[in-house]
């Protein structure tokens, strides 16, 4: 029978003398390889502490980063995850995809400051009952050296919040209003102009609205209603986000998409949600949109070029696809949302604990960001399951850290970096850097950005036998 972590019974610390403090160690492991391993280990009486409570699974593979996290919930010290050796499988594949989960995984829990002595991966055959038998020694090493775990989901009162830097002047101040007429002029006419001669049935693009100077998203179906659509700065919405609901209702659509916006349908369509013979993309020379009157930081690095899978290209008024300075690729700088990681990355674990955990305390739990983000597409969320029920629904410390937690995993490899979910999220939050933050990742252990391709698919759905793995004992 597989031990649900879900049940897991709450785990509170004793009060014994420092030197007498023993840690508890949550052991996921694998049926086949570790667990038989383990038991070798208790057969042949090899002597090894006794911290560690083992839960059963039937693959490394059915290993989820929510086990983990339900685990240090409950009042765990550590984690250890074990299985098979990579090409001993009993499921054939399963370690291999873990392998690169829990790689994302780990650099994730790093930058969110948990101390990387709590969290262990090891690979334990059948045969290796000794192994196993040192494995739990230095796991628990590691563990007893850290620490008890105090402040999971909870802000210590005494915990220094650092202050990001700010970021240098934008590569480029406002765009010319010339510029931006054009391409709106010459974005009406396309549309009218495609809705007239049948080939698209609707047109999902932007209009103003009620505020000054803001555009918000716009689906026409008439012709005449092609004068309505509008273009600036404030072009802010992903419009991916709306495409799987907008094709349910009637044919062809046609989808106005910046730079941002076409990386975020590439990968909509990698995961098949949209069909690409549906679509007619009309890409739209990007000037950068504006936040809060200065450049969005995820435009520092963006040039606006118009993606080479767009069907249609709008450009301003006399500008040549891929010219420097007209308007078709803008001045670029370096993305200041690395530097701001960077700095994070150097502070004390605690120092990084502490400022996510003030940072999550802030949240509502409204959803905004999974409302924004094209990505968030499952027809049940995971915040709505009760059986079981993995994410708590209290807005406190515990719940906050889940939600947020595996809001970000759930974009490794995926996210694009649009940043609305840091954008329209009501108390500011910096979603963007721990997105940002698993790009970089990505970028680094598997070589690959998300949407620059809509073949092939994301790289935790794929694995190659030489992945690194170098944080495997």
């Amino acid at each position: 029978m597989v031990t649900r972590p879900s049940v897991l019974p709450a785990m509170p610390a004793a009060a014994v003398p420092a030197q007498d403090w023993q840690p508890t160690i949550v052991a996921i492991v694998c049926n086949w390889c570790t667990y038989a391993g383990a038991d070798m280990a208790g057969t042949t009486r090899l002597v090894y502490p006794a911290s560690v409570r083992m839960l059963r699974v039937p693959c490394t593979g059915r290993m989820s980063p929510l086990f983990v996290l339900r685990a240090f919930e409950r009042g765990a010290d550590g984690v250890l995850l074990s299985g098979c050796h990579p090409g001993d499988c009993h499921y054939v594949h399963g370690n291999l995809y873990a392998r690169r989960r829990f790689a994302s995984f780990r650099a994730l829990l790093d930058f969110m400051g948990l101390d990387a002595r709590r969290f262990h991966v090891s690979w334990v055959s059948a045969a290796e009952g000794a192994k196993w038998a040192k494995v739990v020694t230095d796991v628990t090493a590691a563990v007893r050296a850290a620490g008890p775990l105090k402040g999971w989901g909870r802000l210590a009162a005494d915990g220094k919040l650092p202050w990001l830097p700010a970021p240098p002047p934008p590569p480029r101040g406002t765009p010319a209003a010339g510029d931006q007429q054009a391409i709106a002029g010459h974005l009406r006419a396309l549309c009218q102009q495609l809705l007239e001669q049948g080939k698209v049935q609707q047109v999902l693009g932007y209009r103003p609205g009620t505020l000054p100077g803001r555009m918000v998203p716009a689906l026409i179906g008439r012709p005449e209603d092609a004068k309505l659509l509008d273009w600036s700065d404030q072009c802010h919405t992903d419009l991916a986000v709306y495409l799987a609901g907008a094709q349910r209702l009637a044919g062809k659509i046609g989808i106005v998409v910046k730079a941002c916006d076409a990386r975020a349908l590439n990968g909509l369509l990698q995961e098949a949600q949209v069909r690409r013979e549906d679509l007619t993309v009309i890409g739209v020379s990007c000037p950068g949109v504006l936040d809060a009157s200065s450049l969005a930081l995820k435009c520092y690095a963006c040039d606006g070029e118009v993606a080479a899978s767009c069907d249609y290209t709008v450009l301003p008024a006399g500008a040549q696809p891929g010219a420097v300075g007209s308007g078709a690729r803008r001045a670029v700088a370096a993305d200041p949302r690395d530097a701001q990681i960077e700095f994070l990355s150097r502070l004390p674990a605690a120092e990084r604990w502490a400022f996510w955990q003030a940072q999550f305390d802030a949240c509502i739990r409204c959803y905004a960001c999974r409302a924004v983000c094209p990505y968030c597409y499952c027809g049940t969320c995971i915040t709505e399951k009760s059986q079981p029920q993995w994410i708590p629904t209290t807005i406190d410390g515990k719940g906050n850290t889940a939600w947020n937690f595996i809001r970000a995993y759930h974009l490794a490899g995926r996210c694009v970096g649009c940043d609305e979910c840091s954008r329209v999220c009501p108390a500011g939050l910096r979603l963007d850097l721990l997105n940002r933050r698993i790009a970089l990742e990505m970028e680094r252990r598997f070589d690959y950005r998300a949407g620059e391709t809509m073949d092939g698919g994301p790289p935790l759905a794929a694995f190659q036998p030489d992945d690194p793995q170098e944080f495997i004992y």
